[in-house]
């Protein structure tokens, strides 16, 4: 497990490097956000990072992973995030318990889970016994396609007023390599791929 963490340290760092920008406003804007960066130097790419290019969030970068379920293999998507706490929007806010979001891609919605970590958040909305997953549908839009608001129902709303989603981040799901990054990491999941089952053996 150690080799893996060090290597998704060291892709996280490599894409910060390229992309950051200062935060301005209610939503910091990432122009120079390179889309998807693949896990190098190896034959089947066992995991994928992308910085949003915008978010209202303590959201660093966003990893979709090829993990090992007791059945099966499956896509996992996991925010991290920048500094220690919880997440939160930048502009602060009393949090709720039951924090939800919503995956609008291309402005379809698709209703996801937020299951917490100790340094990451896990997006999923199926899973495989104990391991929260993503759908083939909802894998088929990551692929396919161009832009995607993570809408977040995060903040406790004042007394009498309707809950609505209150911090977007967004994500250029096109940019850099774009879906052959996500089509590559569905090939980790489906496949046989000794190479895989040996970082898993080592992580477990």
């Amino acid at each position: 497990m150690s080799q893996l963490i060090a290597a998704l340290l060291v892709l996280l760092a490599t894409v910060s490097a390229l992309a950051a920008e200062p935060v301005t406003g209610a939503m910091s804007a990432r122009p120079g956000a390179t889309g998807w960066v693949l896990e190098r130097d190896v034959a089947t790419p066992s995991y994928a990072v992308i910085e949003p290019a915008s978010t209202a969030l303590n959201i660093d970068s966003l990893v979709l992973s090829c993990e090992q379920g007791p059945h099966r293999r499956g896509l996992q998507l996991r925010l991290y995030l920048s500094g220690a706490g919880p997440l939160a929007p930048r502009s602060g806010a009393t949090l709720k318990d039951d924090a939800t979001v919503d995956l609008a891609i291309d402005n379809r919605s698709h209703a996801a889970q937020l299951l917490y970590a100790d340094d990451f958040v896990v997006v999923a909305d199926a899973a495989d016994g104990s391991l929260p997953l993503l759908s083939d549908t909802l894998l088929d839009a990551l692929q396919m396609g161009r832009r995607m608001e993570l809408r977040f129902l995060i903040a406790r709303a004042a007394h009498g007023r309707t809950p609505a989603f209150d911090s977007m981040a967004v994500v250029h799901l096109q940019a850099g390599p774009g879906g052959a990054a996500v089509a590559d990491l569905r090939r980790c999941a489906s496949g046989p791929d000794p190479q895989f089952a040996e970082r898993v053996g080592r992580a477990y």
